[in-house]
């Protein structure tokens, strides 16, 4: 997708650090003109919302739920309140203010649940969270931990096929500053309040790094993806859902050099 801008609204020239298994750096890697775009929250916000309603599952009653039953209303002149009470029993049933009787209003499964967005809105928002990954002041307000300079992190992708272990592929997060994250959201992990902890949502994450690979199926995508609030994914595969959880920008992203060119070849900025 080619994408014209304005050369006004364009930040300056971005230049990131290579780093190399030895955690130094083998140069500087320019970044795609796509992480030099304003950052609208606004419309990241849109298109999170979006994007996270689109994989909602429609929820519905089944409509004689609760209305299978003999309750009929035995009518006035009885001496009791003439709620449908069940045959051969004084039982209430049938209304919704019965025990085991109808909801009101239940959900209903032709409500619309999706917020559409044009097509052009949801390539903008992805580029503009893309943009934000690239501001370390943003990410740092986001929660994150590091002692990075630049950011996003850039790495050669042959350092990562050297890495088969979650051992190895710490010492490598530790050498390029980001190792801080992985503990603060593994202290983070706490216990769900209310009943969503006996419905298979006990613990509450936070969310850490997110891991830009070439493959997700790699030995170091195999190392990182058990880590706490970690992400692993493909660069076709970048949205605003790993770029920006709960609609906010400025996730801590590391990314290989190969991943990193996947990117500017599927968001092209022209600036006339």
């Amino acid at each position: 997708m080619i994408y014209s801008v304005m050369a006004l609204y364009l930040r300056e020239p971005l230049s990131v650090p290579l780093f190399t298994w030895e955690g130094g750096d083998a140069g500087q890697v320019v970044l795609p003109d796509v992480f030099r775009l304003p950052v609208r929250k606004d419309l990241i916000r849109r298109v999170y919302l979006s994007e996270f309603t689109a994989s909602l599952q429609p929820k519905g009653r089944d409509p004689m739920a609760g209305k299978r039953t003999s309750a009929r209303s035995l009518g006035a002149h009885h001496g009791v309140s003439r709620v449908p009470r069940i045959r051969n029993g004084m039982r209430a049933a049938l209304v919704n203010m019965a025990r085991g009787g109808r909801l009101a209003h239940p959900p209903r499964v032709e409500k619309v649940i999706h917020e559409k967005v044009n097509k052009k809105e949801k390539i903008l928002g992805t580029m503009s969270a893309l943009a934000a990954t690239s501001i370390p002041d943003m990410v740092r307000e986001r929660g994150h931990r590091f002692t990075a300079q630049y950011l996003p992190v850039v790495v050669e992708n042959a350092v990562l096929e050297k890495i088969s272990s979650t051992k190895q592929a710490l010492a490598l997060l530790e050498k390029v500053g980001v190792f801080d994250d992985i503990i603060r959201a593994r202290n983070g992990v706490r216990q769900r309040s209310g009943k969503g902890k006996r419905r298979g949502r006990r613990l509450k994450k936070p969310k850490s790094i997110l891991f830009v690979l070439d493959d997700h199926k790699a030995p170091f995508a195999r190392a990182v993806r058990n880590l706490p609030g970690v992400d692993v994914v493909e660069p076709d595969l970048v949205n605003v859902l790993v770029l920006a959880p709960g609609a906010v920008p400025g996730r801590l992203m590391f990314i290989t050099d190969t991943a990193l060119k996947a990117l500017e070849e599927k968001y092209r900025v022209v600036v006339p």
